[in-house]
């Protein structure tokens, strides 16, 4: 190989290692993207629950309340 061959190879593994550089930090910054999102995700979905289940004892509230109230006017 000649001096200006290896200069080339040279300068060529300089990018190849500064693009390895740059491509782990975009790799981290994805993952803890991604670690975020999940952990965002999860309360959302717990919220949901919470919401769901208090949905459910509004509505069982809701259907007692209509019964008793079906009761007085039928007794009356």
């Amino acid at each position: 190989m000649n001096n200006e061959t290896l200069s080339q190879l040279e300068q060529l593994i300089d990018k190849l290692i500064l693009r390895n550089s740059e491509l782990e930090s975009e790799v981290k910054s994805l993952q803890e993207q991604t670690a975020k999102l999940l952990d965002e995700n999860e309360t959302l979905q717990l919220e949901v629950l919470e919401n769901e289940e208090k949905q459910k004892d509004t509505s069982s509230t809701l259907t007692g309340l209509l019964e008793k109230l079906q009761s007085v006017q039928q007794a009356s």
